[in-house]
């Protein structure tokens, strides 16, 4: 893989970051009363966290379609990529809680 074909699969992976981050919080606030550190906690703490950041990562799929829209296609591999390692991630976070 050349740098250019790395470089623009590193954009699309941190897009698929920012994204999934702004739903994250975006789920915080429109949903959920009180501080962000105290839902935070208490997610964590009843297992809901896995739940919450999937839910987050919604927002990727409109990445996602953008980027193959606008025919930046390694970009939209890097969303799709961060999103199966969110699934991964969310998945051993499971595993470990229970």
């Amino acid at each position: 893989m050349g740098a250019t074909i790395r470089k623009e699969v590193l954009i699309g992976a941190i897009t698929g970051l920012i994204v999934n981050t702004f739903g994250v919080l975006l789920f915080f606030l429109l949903f959920l009363e009180g501080s962000f550190k105290v839902n935070f906690n208490y997610a964590y703490q009843y297992d809901e966290l896995g739940k919450i950041i999937a839910i987050g990562a919604i927002p990727n799929l409109a990445a996602f379609f953008l980027f193959l829209k606008i025919k930046r296609f390694y970009r939209a591999r890097g969303v799709l990529l961060f999103t199966i390692l969110l699934a991964i991630a969310i998945l051993f976070l499971n595993i470990s809680t229970k």
